[in-house]
């Protein structure tokens, strides 16, 4: 993906209502990067034509060596840093995790650069892992893709990770899941700066309906509980992602952002159960799990689906199962 000068000086003279300068780490994700990148072209232009006329963008490195994505597809950077100011919004795309690490102190410090003259920052996929490592997500809530929830609280404790929605704005940070949600966060942003037309147009070209807001729930593997109601669905991914240590019902409807009693009256008439009580069949069940597919003792699987102690799980375990925890030891 190259530029040409001559097409870069006829940009720099454009007035634009939307600038953006993407930064991508060493083995990137491409979805994200181009989801994003194809929604701003779409919406930069009339019909297909991509001129950067409404929207401009770039891509910049500490050199103008190609980087390659996690596919082995590459990317040349058009230009070197650039001066923050120039931009609206300074976008990372992050991508294999350790490669994301330690390939990213040059974006650090140019991060911090960015921070220091108050433009915000998007972190798509990993690119969050790169802004928290910068010092620029403390205290803050941070979006998380499922996949890297756990990567992201084993190793920092100073952000409020966010598995359970697609994007998060948290004012002058951005953070994305990544994949195919970066077109929807793209949208967010060109409605805010173009309009809801713009938005609404790129994201048709692009073949999506409309833009899904940032509380959608992402979806997540492994669940068999398929609900309809958009809250409860995310009660249930914040129950999944906090199964060692069990949310009280207010904390989840303090997280779903609806009062207790209106969670707990969407949840009977979406499961028939009551929140705790279906809270406790997905913590056995995934007890169950570790029993059938793993050799950990019984001890460690009972703090794990976040019981206080062995016998309270097993007690449990054989009033859900019929059978006791032992049995599956033997």
């Amino acid at each position: 993906m190259k530029k040409n000068t001559t097409e870069q000086s006829k940009i720099a003279n454009n007035s634009t209502h939307l600038s953006v300068g993407f930064v991508l780490m060493p083995s990137f994700t491409l979805l994200p990067f181009s989801a994003f990148v194809d929604a701003l072209r779409l919406a930069a232009d009339e019909g297909d034509q991509s001129r950067q006329i409404n929207c401009q963008w770039t891509v910049m490195g500490p050199t103008l060596e190609a980087i390659a994505s996690s596919s082995g597809v590459t990317v040349q950077p058009w230009e070197i840093y650039r001066n923050p100011a120039d931009f609206d919004y300074v976008v990372v795309v992050g991508g294999l995790l350790n490669n994301t690490l330690q390939g990213s102190q040059h974006v650090v410090d140019y991060l911090q650069q960015v921070d220091a003259a108050h433009v915000p920052i998007i972190g798509l996929c990993t690119g969050s892992f790169v802004m928290i490592r910068a010092g620029l997500m403390e205290q803050r809530r941070c979006c998380v893709s499922w996949f890297h929830y756990k990567d992201l609280t084993d190793r920092y404790t100073n952000v409020t990770p966010i598995a359970d929605q697609l994007f998060v704005d948290d004012g002058d940070r951005i953070t994305c899941a990544g994949g195919a949600v970066a077109a929807d966060l793209a949208a967010y942003i060109i409605e805010r700066h173009l309009g809801q037309n713009w938005a609404r147009k790129s994201l048709r070209i692009l073949v999506m309906d409309s833009p899904r807001p940032a509380n959608a729930p992402q979806p997540q593997p492994g669940s068999d509980y398929h609900v309809n109601n958009r809250l409860v669905g995310r009660a249930l991914l914040l129950m999944e992602q906090n199964l060692s240590r069990p949310l009280s019902t207010d904390q989840i409807a303090t997280r779903v952002d609806i009062s207790k009693r209106q969670l707990e009256r969407l949840f009977a008439n979406e499961t028939n159960d009551s929140l705790q009580k279906f809270y406790r069949k997905i913590r056995l069940r995934y007890g169950l799990w570790l029993l059938q597919n793993t050799k950990r003792l019984i001890t460690d699987i009972a703090q794990e689906c976040g019981f206080a102690d062995t016998a309270h799980f097993s007690r449990a375990f054989r009033a859900a199962f019929d059978k006791k925890p032992t049995d599956y030891r033997t």
